[in-house]
């Protein structure tokens, strides 16, 4: 008889970078949750019909011709009224280049998304271009694209609208607070953290000039052109975008879990999930990761690129996300009470409830592909997030929420939500 050796466990590790991993270990929990399996939370898939109901509601009066674009930050870049970047690229010459173009976008993309984790409740941004003051996630992107065209994440005052690895690697948080607003009148969660998180990104964009200083001095947007050397034929599959941003960027993330030594980033334990390896209870999701994918797409096509296979990637488990299915009732709380204690990232309850999100985002855009008679390739995935069950989430919370805020208490140190 034969006996298998047991896997490499770095290379069980490694397999959990991958949106596949995600997508597969989101589907193992929903199913445990179908069996009754799981501790903190429930699930009723016959109240998933309701939350279709909600986000198509929300798709038809935001996009009544359902021409939606992706899920990505360049959507909130126009809060406030003003599409900003379109102006800002018409007043700047050097940007008249598809491919600089498609760099310095991807520099303002993977900073901003890196300083979008949750806002909390107290904080705004008064945005001088409006005069209006913006909340929450549009609030962190007007001002994180304010900071970018003032120069805060470039060293050279000749070329603002760029970031480079001294400027980035020597962010201190009174600068980010200071440039965000934030203040003891005005509470930014997490300042230190997303500062923290800025520097690093200096520091690993310094260290891999494999990817980011193919073309130029070491930048956040040299991925482009690293995207655009493995590309065949003008054309690159979404998922490819995540392994490059996953293998890249990694290292930003502050220290959680490894295995054999290879960090997992945005990945979580459950004791519910069982795999008899090396893996054993590891829950993948790599949110800002993908969420940062998404955000390149449309630099990519800038720089001539066709990016296919969107459904690639999977949908984000974040509070709005998540929210839209507490809020529908298909996720339930076996205890109510958990609902107003506090919980951090590494608590069961949030990583199962996250998980449930990834899973029920696919089966919720596969009834709402049926109700509308649409194909996955005429409503990808990622519309159906923006058009979307982002949006219908937030509308569901204002609606059960006076602050509208998440219906769960989550404690963010700046760097998952």
């Amino acid at each position: 008889m034969t006996t298998l050796a047991p896997a490499d466990p770095a290379v069980l590790a490694r397999s959990l970078l991958s949106a596949r991993a995600v997508r597969a270990r989101a589907h193992q929990m929903l199913a445990l949750a179908e069996a009754d399996r799981i501790p903190e939370l429930t699930v009723d898939l016959s109240r998933l019909e309701a939350a279709a109901d909600e986000t198509i509601a929300t798709m038809c009066n935001a996009y009544p011709a359902l021409q939606i674009p992706p899920h990505a930050r360049w959507r909130h870049f126009s809060a406030g009224g003003i599409d900003r970047w379109p102006l800002l690229v018409r007043d700047t010459p050097a940007l008249a280049d598809p491919v600089e173009k498609a760099r310095a976008a991807a520099d303002l993309a993977i900073v901003s998304v890196l300083l979008d984790a949750g806002a909390g409740p107290d904080w705004a941004y008064a945005d001088p271009a409006s005069g209006t003051r913006i909340a929450r996630s549009e609030g962190l992107a007007v001002a994180s694209f304010d900071a970018f065209v003032a120069g805060l994440f470039s060293a050279d005052p000749a070329r603002p609208f760029r970031a480079d690895v001294a400027a980035l690697s020597g962010l201190e948080p009174a600068r980010l607070a200071d440039a965000f607003q934030a203040g003891p009148a005005n509470p930014l969660v997490g300042v230190d953290g997303r500062a923290g998180l800025i520097a690093r990104l200096g520091e690993v964009v310094a260290s891999r000039p494999d990817v980011f200083a193919l073309k130029d001095t070491p930048r956040p947007g040299g991925i482009i052109d690293a995207l655009m050397a493995v590309a065949e034929n003008g054309r690159l599959p979404a998922e490819r975008i995540l392994e490059t941003v996953l293998d890249a960027l990694g290292p930003i993330w502050p220290s959680r879990l490894t295995l054999a030594g290879v960090p997992l980033g945005d990945c979580w334990r459950h004791p519910a999930l069982v795999t008899g390896d090396a893996t054993e209870g590891l829950v993948p999701f790599h949110k800002l990761s993908q969420w940062l994918s998404y955000s390149l797409l449309e630099p990519l096509g800038w720089a001539g690129l066709t990016v296919t296979d969107l459904d690639g990637l999977t949908g984000l488990p974040e509070y709005r996300n998540g929210g839209l299915f507490l809020d529908t009732g298909v996720i339930a709380l076996r205890n109510p009470a958990d609902a107003t204690r506090p919980l951090t990232v590494d608590d069961p309850l949030v990583v199962a409830w996250r998980a449930l999100t990834v899973a029920l985002l696919d089966r919720v855009a596969e009834l709402i592909h049926t109700k509308l008679s649409l194909t996955a390739d005429e409503l990808p995935l990622a519309a159906v997030l923006e058009g979307g069950t982002w949006a219908a989430g937030r509308r569901l919370a204002r609606r059960f929420r006076a602050d509208g805020g998440p219906p769960l208490v989550i404690v963010s140190d700046g760097t998952v939500f």
